[in-house]
């Protein structure tokens, strides 16, 4: 799962980064240590610009909404409930596999928060059954300190109740991917805290390696089976986790000491 992400990397240094060949001013953010649900987040994506003629998709960093409505809904009020899409079915689900086929994006990252449940609740939660309630947050974030880059989808979605000229006529939104937490050990663990990533909650965001950005960004893949096996988790051994304050609960809390380490999880949790 992927509910709340931290990024901090300024616009220059993406571009820099993911070789973006095309960004505005007025579609840059800034940093933002506790990105929720429905907030504007960065996102890289290959498309081409609007009123050229040349139809080569360039490679753009664009400012979306997260939380995915689909170009065939209604309203958009189903938006801040589609935060995420399963790997395991996204080429399947109708909300996903439009967009899934031609409107893929990497949404970068420092890395994300996830809170520690209880065995039973997580198991409660991957059938759907419960929500479970937060307890002690840890920040996942890559090892060598390289950007987060998490696989996404995004959509177009048009208000009908307005005007073709109105700025909000167009909606443009984004979904996480996510997959199966990894089982193998962290490359850097707490030592008094989960060892494995599946220990803090059974779900996490797909994380794309720099060998793979190119073929997922690239809209004229839209072959089901290649663009299935470039959602296969990475190696593992490239995060780290560790506990951070509890003051990240509360998306009104921004800045950069919710990354803090702390020595030790400040809600007791059992491993």
């Amino acid at each position: 799962m992927c509910g709340r992400y931290a990024a901090s990397r300024r616009p220059e240094d993406l571009a820099g980064i993911f070789a973006i060949e095309k960004w505005e001013p007025k579609e840059t953010l800034e940093p933002d240590y506790n990105v929720a649900p429905t907030k504007e987040v960065h996102a890289v994506l290959d498309r081409p610009l609007k009123d050229v003629e040349d139809p080569k998709p360039v490679r753009q960093l664009r400012k979306l909404k997260w939380g995915l409505v689909p170009s065939w809904s209604r309203t958009p009020e189903g938006g801040a409930r589609m935060i995420n899409a399963r790997a395991e079915t996204v080429h399947e689900k109708p909300s996903f596999r439009r967009a899934f086929a031609t409107r893929r994006c990497i949404l970068p990252a420092d890395g994300y928060y996830e809170w520690v449940t209880g065995k039973q609740e997580r198991d409660l939660e991957v059938e759907g059954r419960k929500k479970r309630p937060r307890k002690q947050p840890y920040f996942v974030t890559p090892a060598d300190g390289s950007v987060f880059a998490m696989a996404g989808l995004y959509e177009f979605w048009r208000d009908r109740t307005l005007p073709d000229d109105h700025p909000q006529a167009w909606w443009v939104t984004c979904s996480v991917i996510t997959t199966q937490a990894e089982t193998t050990p962290l490359a850097v663990a707490p030592a008094d805290g989960p060892h494995a990533l599946a220990d803090i909650h059974p779900r996490m965001p797909l994380m794309l390696t720099p060998d793979r950005w190119d073929d997922w960004l690239d809209p004229a893949r839209t072959d089901p089976d290649e663009l299935t096996s470039l959602l296969t988790p990475p190696p593992a051994g490239l995060l780290r986790a560790f506990p951070v304050s509890t003051a990240v609960s509360n998306v009104r809390n921004n800045g950069p000491e919710l990354l803090k380490e702390l020595e030790g999880p400040e809600e007791g949790t059992l491993f």
